[in-house]
């Protein structure tokens, strides 16, 4: 596989360096992605750039991931305004484990030749002093080339410390020192780190000795709604990829609710799907665009390769119980440990069993029983009855007089559909 065409096509390419595709295309090449351990999980922004390492890897080439044990606590003033909260070495440390182990599901790291390999800066900076530092980096690289990156240019203004200016020379050397001990070539990343990335071509050039550049680099476009406003963040803000942050049921339902202008894009970047079966799949959904093809498409192919295909399976069925056309079999075969997945933010009220017993009929229960909290009144639950507005664990109820039965008893709960909406009565 071509790596530069694959990015063509799937819109994922930005800039490289002169000489990069020549590179690629000449030998195997080991190319790098840093990833900074400032949040106990990576969310979805952050896959567009794995994604990156998994097409290197498909074409014949070696991945490493960076771990940033080192520069994380500083933080890439790269896009921000202000400078980022400082985080202590044992929150940074928990934060890089599970970093490490989310990038395992993504690349392969027993493949032989082209295996995926992780690194941290930290082993590499832990041991070096400031005037070592300055020596073996400083001394290479302008205050006027540092000055002339955006990522500085932009906070001037507001004002930028010491110690966020100079990340980009430890990000060059980050460069620098995988070039020489691991062989690494290419550095990728998002196009807003262009110029932290060449900060490392250059000073390898220079350490280096020589006129012509004898390493690379290649940034991908940062991903952007159609209507231009910032992709990755929902309503409750990121979409994490630890199942913890972001169940696998509200993950899926993230890509599920994409816009068709947002899904051509998309499917592109976060799926391995080819052209073929993209182009395809576009077809069928520009005959149906009702059917929601391509929102669903990526979210089976995405929920699958950051949670499973249990997590696929769950979320597929608690949006058939919550959305969707479930019955009360549905109902039943959701196992304990899925309950509280499944039903994360629906609106819930806990009554006692006297309170369920002590409640004459359906219209009581669901407004006496719930304390207003279902319908204010027996008066709107009725008229909510009557108007085949109201199921009971997913089935259609029409008398208003109807009596409670055990068989209403889902374990410790009662699932109430007011229309579209769902609301819990949990049993205590």
């Amino acid at each position: 596989m071509n790596f530069i065409e694959e990015l063509r096509w799937r819109g994922m390419l930005h800039d490289m360096t002169p000489g990069t595709e020549e590179q690629l295309q000449k030998e195997m090449t080991a190319g790098y992605i840093g990833f900074d351990p400032t949040a106990a999980s990576l969310h979805i922004g952050n896959l567009a750039a794995i994604m990156l390492l998994v097409h290197l890897q498909r074409a014949g080439h070696k991945p490493f991931a960076l771990v940033g044990g080192a520069t994380g606590m500083i933080g890439d003033p790269s896009g921000r305004s202000t400078e980022r909260d400082y985080l202590s070495e044992e929150t940074l440390r928990r934060n890089q484990e599970g970093i490490r182990a989310q990038l395992s599901r993504f690349l392969d790291f027993e493949s032989g030749g082209n295996a995926a390999e992780m690194v941290n800066n930290y082993d590499w900076f832990k041991e070096m002093t400031f005037l070592d530092f300055l020596r073996e980096a400083g001394q290479h690289i302008t205050v006027n080339y540092m000055v002339a990156k955006d990522s500085v240019k932009k906070r001037l203004e507001t004002g930028l410390s010491f110690m966020e200016f100079s990340y980009q020379l430890l990000q060059g050397y980050d460069f620098y020192w995988l070039y020489r001990n691991k062989g690494v070539r290419l550095q990728m990343g998002g196009s807003d780190q262009w110029g932290n990335i060449t900060t490392g071509t250059e000073l390898i050039r220079r350490k280096e000795g020589r006129e012509e550049y004898q390493a690379y680099a290649l940034t991908t476009p940062l991903i952007t709604k159609a209507d231009g406003t910032k992709f990755g963040k929902s309503a409750g803000g990121n979409v994490w990829l630890d199942p913890a942050m972001t169940s696998p049921y509200q993950f899926y339902q993230f890509w599920l609710n994409a816009t068709d202008d947002d899904c051509p894009r998309l499917i592109r970047v976060f799926t391995l799907l080819s052209r073929e079966e993209i182009e395809e799949l576009e077809r069928q959904h520009a005959e149906a665009p009702h059917l929601r093809i391509l929102q669903k498409a990526i979210a089976q192919d995405v929920t699958i390769r950051v949670h499973s295909q249990a997590g696929y399976d769950l979320a597929v069925k608690a949006s058939e119980v919550l959305f969707g056309k479930a019955t009360l079999e549905t109902l039943r075969s959701i196992e304990a440990h899925e309950f509280d997945i499944i039903f994360e933010g629906v609106p819930q009220t806990e009554i006692t069993l006297d309170e369920l017993i002590n409640s004459k009929d359906l219209t009581d229960l669901l407004s006496v029983a719930s304390r207003g909290e279902i319908y204010t009144s027996k008066g709107e639950a009725r008229r909510a009855i009557a108007q085949n507005a109201v199921s009971i664990n997913k089935t259609k109820v029409t008398d208003p007089a109807a009596p409670l039965t055990l068989e209403w008893l889902q374990d410790r709960y009662v699932l109430v559909s007011k229309g579209k909406k769902n609301h819990l009565l949990k049993k205590v």
